[in-house]
């Protein structure tokens, strides 16, 4: 089984999981019929300064998914001290901390 393949199976699997049980606030899924390219949404925490506000992320799985992290960038301008103003996002588990074990609906919490 060739690693695109086997990533292929390990979305799938994600997206069957977060589509059966998606984070609180958060939705997720592919963009048209192409299984890496991701869009979600987030809904701001109430009590929050981002309360109310609805908030757009692009999700892009490599092909070697899950040994390296996927790339989440915010399409929705915010001001926020662990995002850039291009949308990159500064958490550990999106770079060195990154493991195998960890899922989108993961990530998602840990930005949420």
């Amino acid at each position: 089984m060739s690693k695109l393949s086997a990533s292929a199976k390990r979305i799938q699997k994600e997206l069957a999981e977060i589509s059966l049980d998606p984070p609180c606030n958060c939705s997720a899924g592919p963009k048209g019929d192409n299984l890496y390219e991701w869009v979600s949404t987030i809904m701001g925490p109430s009590g929050s300064p981002y309360s109310g506000g609805l908030y757009f992320l692009d999700i892009h799985f490599p092909a070697d998914y899950p040994f390296r992290p996927p790339k989440v960038t915010f399409r929705t301008r915010i001001y926020h001290c662990n995002i850039n103003s291009n949308g990159q996002i500064c958490l550990d588990i999106l770079k060195e901390q990154w493991s195998p074990a960890l899922t989108v609906s993961k990530v998602l919490l840990s930005i949420c």
